[in-house]
């Protein structure tokens, strides 16, 4: 059957040896309008972006934007400190950052009107309202009709290297590492299984040995079996869930293929000393891991980041001090640092935006627990690199850290901020690839103030 227009059928695929289906270099099933690629914008720099989610809410008022004139309820026990650009204050407990405050960009003024991390996650990740009511109570795993993570949009509009993913998430938006996806939004949604992530759900530190090709299967007995595979199967229509299961299928061959034998995920090559700047802990690794995955050609890395051995994750309801103090933001502090300087030394830094975010901050009065609860009305946001104006704040808070008094924006323009320093232009049209509806990749507006 000959190839429909827009499209290559799965025969001629693997007869050339691409097994890309996954790969926004050759779709084989057309689900966008117009050009493969979005619409550069006029001054980006980056090629990929590193997301650093600290999914659970970080206290803002605890690390960015703290107040040392506000009453002791509000201010907690934490000291700001001067950092390498004047009047950028932050926490005393992130000194390596402060070290590095002329390559961070704080936005001190995201806000919206809602305190439930499902909602927010749902959010913040997509730049979209989740058309499924979600509440506090609410844990869906991903559908097919959730928006996509911003991740999988950067895979299908930027990237281009059908050797490697487009989008990895480490792992994916996920409550308290276990199994269960939080509330969608952390995959491609109704771009198609394509877009989705590799996820990453297993420690980082132990080898990803499920990915290397079995011994006894070299890369042409490979192609000879799923050449043999396309001929039994033929070209003929697929109902939706057989469709996405051929897809899963080709997306993990193209991997043991790839990134498998390419030893994308082998942490042990790095030298014992670069490991141990970032940090022997889980989220360190990860973030090792993620510059090791954008210096390869990965569009997009995602560390959704929840996991502690003493601590309720970022989620601090009680005990935020301690846990602040004891175990995150040194945690934070040592591997995002250790990112950053690394990325500069291998002059990676221009071409990699790094953005720090959570789905919401934390409130400003301290409650009866010593902790802080969710606080969706102001919240901080940290960029770097990627041609961000580095030393820079944009928006301010008011003096309880409450809400924004200059400058308010909301998740939508984080999103569309991303976007338009990797080079895609918000308003660009993808479809989704069941219905075929169109949809601005962004809804929001880029905080052009970030850049140069």
């Amino acid at each position: 059957m000959a190839a429909r227009e827009g499209s290559l059928s799965r025969r001629t695929l693997l007869r050339a040896g691409t097994l890309a289906l996954f790969s926004g270099a050759v779709p084989a099933r057309r689900a966008l309008a117009g050009p493969p690629l979005g619409t550069a914008t006029g001054g980006a720099k980056a090629k990929s972006c590193i997301l650093v989610y600290l999914l659970g809410g970080p206290p803002h008022i605890d690390m960015w934007d703290l107040k040392p004139d506000a009453p002791a309820e509000i201010r907690g026990p934490f000291r700001p400190i001067q950092t390498t650009v004047p009047g950028m204050l932050l926490s005393e407990h992130l000194p390596r950052l402060g070290r590095q405050a002329h390559r961070l960009a704080l936005v001190r003024s995201v806000t919206y009107p809602n305190h439930d991390h499902p909602f927010m996650t749902y959010h913040t990740l997509t730049g979209r309202v989740s058309a499924v009511p979600l509440g506090a109570n609410t844990i869906l795993p991903p559908s097919r009709s959730d928006h996509p993570h911003m991740g999988s949009v950067v895979a299908k509009f930027k990237h281009s290297d059908a050797g490697v993913p487009g989008y990895v998430a480490i792992p994916e938006v996920q409550v308290r590492m276990q199994s269960v996806p939080i509330a969608g939004g952390g995959r491609a949604g109704f771009l198609g299984p394509r877009y989705d992530p590799l996820a990453i759900n297993d420690d980082v530190r132990l080898p990803v040995s499920r990915l290397r090709p079995a011994e006894d299967v070299p890369a042409a007995r490979l192609d000879t079996r799923q050449s043999l595979l396309a001929l039994l199967e033929g070209d003929g229509p697929r109902a939706r869930p057989a469709a996405e299961y051929e897809a899963f299928r080709a997306h993990a061959a193209r991997l043991v293929r790839g990134a498998g034998s390419e030893d994308l995920f082998a942490l042990e090559k790095e030298p014992d000393r670069l490991r141990e700047r970032y940090g022997v802990h889980r989220f360190g690794q990860s973030l090792l891991l993620a510059r090791r995955l954008v210096e390869r050609g990965v569009s997009f890395v995602a560390i959704h980041f929840n996991y502690m051995s003493q601590c309720d994750g970022w989620d601090t309801h009680a005990k935020n001090f301690e846990c602040l103090k004891g175990e995150l933001l040194p945690m934070l502090d040592q591997g995002l640092s250790g990112l950053l300087e690394d990325l500069a030394e291998r002059g990676l830094l221009e071409e990699t935006l790094v953005v720090t975010m959570g789905e919401f901050g934390r409130t400003p009065r301290i409650n009866a627990n010593a902790g802080r609860d969710h606080w969706g009305s102001c919240a901080s946001v940290v960029f770097a690199g990627g041609g961000v104006r580095g030393g820079s704040v944009v928006g301010a808070s008011d003096r309880m850290a409450a809400y924004p008094i200059d400058a308010p924006l909301g998740p939508p323009d984080i999103v569309a901020t991303i976007y338009h320093a990797l080079g895609l232009e918000p308003a660009t049209v993808m479809h989704d690839a069941f219905l075929n509806r169109p949809m601005v990749l962004s809804e929001g507006a880029p905080v052009r103030a970030l850049f140069g």
